[in-house]
């Protein structure tokens, strides 16, 4: 067996990983995902034809935002379990289809997706080389299609956690279909790709927008916070990934229990929230960004819960410490079942494995401060407008995104470490560990790193922004004193990126490589259109961007 996945920026070779991926995952198990997708637009074409007469099934919307979550990179590497949720969604596709032909809906049978009838492990594997990436000839094409359903691919992880926490947007759910559909379509152009991608954009703010709604009424708007990197001397739980819900679950079962919980990598922001700091065990953040996770593992001495992705194959050493809950997994590891009926997840077997275990072994001391997100940043603003018109501040750097093991991501650490004394950092996401414990100093107080947490919260980022474009009272956010030098890595990162451009950001800078999945015509129409460029060197990129 072979394989072709070029959805991340690590991807071999800088084209396409095609005998394992650099993430982790076998080749059996992309082309399971390959499959997993592909059942999935079967599913979101039987959907569609049921929306024409009102007959859609909010089952199929959740489905299909599980499915695409699955396969973001780093998320789920359990065959098994990738097996199991292609055959539920066949399952669920054949029930729509058979309960709405029966009301004089017709589905569309000469779409393959929708014919699938495979049953086995095995007819998956057979039909994986048919439906993967490289099935579409026209590069361009190709290309298109990839980058709406990688950004589809992201949206599907916002929704998720927005929807585990009660809300949902049945328009942003309803574009996700839209594209999946979108992508089986032979007949469309360039052209009418181009605009879909951009439409893909326009609901990635819809959905950041949600998930920020979601998270900020259910555990209060972010403050500025003081988060503690030391340890305690009790058993501990490692909480990875981004899901608040379980975070919240987590530490109501382990209240009272004698068992710590401590954040890692994109976890961090829940140390920002209000409702989470009312429990005296909740200790604060171990560790760095998701790839150093397997000497940080290590040395933590108890468990860790995987909420979502940023899972790097553990070792043996650690790999019965490994739980995974929702979208994750990994063969090997104790998953942690969803919730059912209403109930929450039950955490009891995590604890228990804690108790047993030694307290996290320190590897740093201090603290770090983040929890800039909108409102609180928003509560800064004249502040802010002050050192802007004073000359104190001169730019605003955005360097969120992800981070990522490659020697070449140093260039983001150094690029933060020269900048000038009055410039600010505005980030979000994993890329900033690697500048957020460099000591960076204040500028009249404002802090030269303001740390507004997760990926999807580059949504404050751009809120801000905004605010900032009415206070100064511009017509155009290009004219803000703020440049892009974003870093990515995965799907979230890709919408992330469309989501900016709807809302007509230009001249972004990605690195450290542009996406292997853009063709060069696609790569020239965002050149063209956008200004979107790559990084050079420190210095170079130093003078062009900030002292130009």
């Amino acid at each position: 067996m072979n394989m072709f996945c070029y959805q991340c920026q690590e991807a071999a070779k800088g084209t396409g990983c095609t005998i394992k991926g650099v993430c982790g995952k076998t080749d059996e198990v992309a082309a399971l995902q390959d499959v997993l997708l592909f059942v999935s637009k079967g599913l979101a074409h039987a959907n569609t034809a049921a929306a024409t007469k009102g007959l859609d099934s909010d089952k199929a919307y959740k489905y299909l935002i599980d499915a695409l979550f699955i396969t973001i990179t780093n998320a789920n590497f359990d065959g098994a379990k990738i097996e199991e949720k292609i055959r539920e969604g066949i399952a669920l596709r054949d029930e729509l289809i058979a309960n709405i032909e029966a009301k004089g809906v017709t589905v569309p049978t000469d779409e393959p997706s929708v014919k699938y009838a495979g049953k086995t492990k095995s007819d998956f594997l057979s039909i994986a080389p048919s439906i993967g990436v490289l099935s579409i000839e026209n590069e361009d094409i190709r290309s298109l299609k990839e980058l709406m359903i990688y950004g589809v691919k992201g949206m599907a992880a916002y929704a998720e956690h927005a929807m585990n926490l009660g809300y949902e947007n049945k328009e942003v759910c309803a574009f996700i279909q839209k594209a999946l559909v979108a992508s089986t379509d032979n007949n469309l152009n360039v052209d009418e790709l181009v605009a879909l991608v951009l439409e893909t954009g326009k609901n990635g703010v819809d959905v950041m927008a949600l998930l920020d709604k979601a998270n900020t009424e259910t555990y209060g708007n972010p403050e500025i916070t003081s988060v503690n990197l030391g340890v305690r001397n009790n058993p501990a739980i490692l909480i990875s990934g981004h899901d608040m819900k379980d975070m919240e679950e987590l530490l109501k079962q382990t209240e009272g229990t004698g068992v710590d919980v401590y954040t890692h990598s994109e976890m961090l922001p829940a140390n920002y929230y209000p409702a989470f700091k009312k429990y005296a065990h909740f200790v604060g953040n171990y560790g760095n960004a998701w790839w150093k996770q397997k000497e940080e593992f290590e040395s933590f001495n108890g468990p860790v819960l995987f909420t979502t992705n940023c899972i790097v194959p553990p070792k043996e050493s650690y790999i019965d410490r490994i739980y995974t809950t929702g979208t994750s997994g990994f063969e090997g590891c104790t998953h942690i079942p969803d919730r059912k009926n209403g109930q929450p997840k039950d955490f009891s077997i995590i604890i228990e494995h804690a108790k047993k275990c030694a307290a996290p072994t320190e590897i740093e001391t201090g603290e770090i401060v983040g929890g800039f997100a909108h409102k609180q940043v928003m509560q800064l603003a004249d502040k802010v407008v002050d050192a802007v018109k004073s000359g104190a501040i001169k730019k605003f750097v955005v360097m969120g995104g992800c981070d990522g093991r490659m020697s070449d991501r140093n260039y983001y650490t150094d690029f933060a470490s020269e900048l000038p004394n009055d410039t600010v950092i505005m980030t979000a996401g994993c890329a900033k560990y690697r500048y957020n414990k460099l000591q960076l100093g204040d500028i009249g107080g404002i802090p030269r790193v303001l740390d507004a947490g997760q990926c999807n919260d580059s949504y404050s980022l751009a809120v801000i922004a905004l605010k900032l474009k009415e206070v100064f009272g511009l017509d155009d956010i290009n004219d803000l004193p703020i440049v892009y030098n974003i870093a990515w890595y995965e799907q979230k990162a890709v919408i992330v990126l469309l989501a900016l451009l709807s809302l007509g950001v230009k001249n972004i800078n990605l690195g450290p490589t542009l996406p292997a999945f853009l063709s060069p015509n696609v790569t020239k129409v965002l050149v063209e259109n956008f200004g979107i460029g790559g990084i050079t060197d420190v210095k170079t990129d130093i003078e062009r961007l900030i002292l130009a």
